[in-house]
């Protein structure tokens, strides 16, 4: 039983990964960093996998673009883009989604509990993107926030709305089968 569960945490792990690349899809260029809509799928895979499996997830996904597959933003892939200004923001990923993952864990399946966990989540996402992107394009801490974290901020609020509701609605669906109570107890 536990093989079949393992089985299932994995296959909802490569889907996450897959959903991150296509949220890379939707990217609206308005600067060195992009408005992209695969955060969203970073916060749910930390809301509904748990830290350890939104981590897997994550990982993959990073290692599918490191390796040149075209799943970052606007398409592209390559160990450049992990590099460049917008990887603080990728490499950001992994903290951001064990963090939304222990959080929630440890709390209610509320969503006040979601979004709390998202908040905490988008602030280490920004700490990671906005030290990067200072170090990279040598701009000020000021200049850095401005560029790097200002645009996005109402689009990030919309981004948790939806991950709030989307895992609302969609963790009575994996509690049915009891896989992911028990894969986010073994976190």
């Amino acid at each position: 039983m536990e093989s079949t569960n393992q089985l299932r945490m994995m296959v909802y792990a490569s889907l996450f990964a897959a959903l991150t690349a296509v949220g890379a899809f939707v990217a609206i260029p308005i600067g060195p960093v992009p408005i992209v809509l695969q955060n969203m799928f970073v916060y749910l895979a930390g809301l509904l996998l748990g830290g350890r499996w939104g981590l897997a997830s994550v990982g993959v996904y990073l290692l599918a673009g490191a390796c040149g597959l075209p799943v970052f933003a606007g398409g592209l892939g390559g160990i450049g883009r992990i590099v460049g200004p917008t990887g603080g923001y990728l490499i950001g990923y992994l903290p951001t989604v064990f963090l939304i993952g222990k959080i929630s864990k440890r709390a209610n399946p509320r969503v006040i509990f979601d979004v709390l966990a998202m908040l905490c989540g988008s602030v280490a996402l920004y700490a990671c993107g906005i030290t990067w992107l200072k170090i990279v394009t040598g701009m000020t801490l000021a200049k850095s926030m401005v560029v790097g974290m200002v645009p996005f901020l109402i689009g990030d609020a919309l981004k948790i709305a939806a991950a709030a509701a989307i895992a609302k609605a969609l963790r009575p669906v994996v509690r049915v089968s009891g896989y992911a109570s028990r894969a986010a107890s073994s976190d």
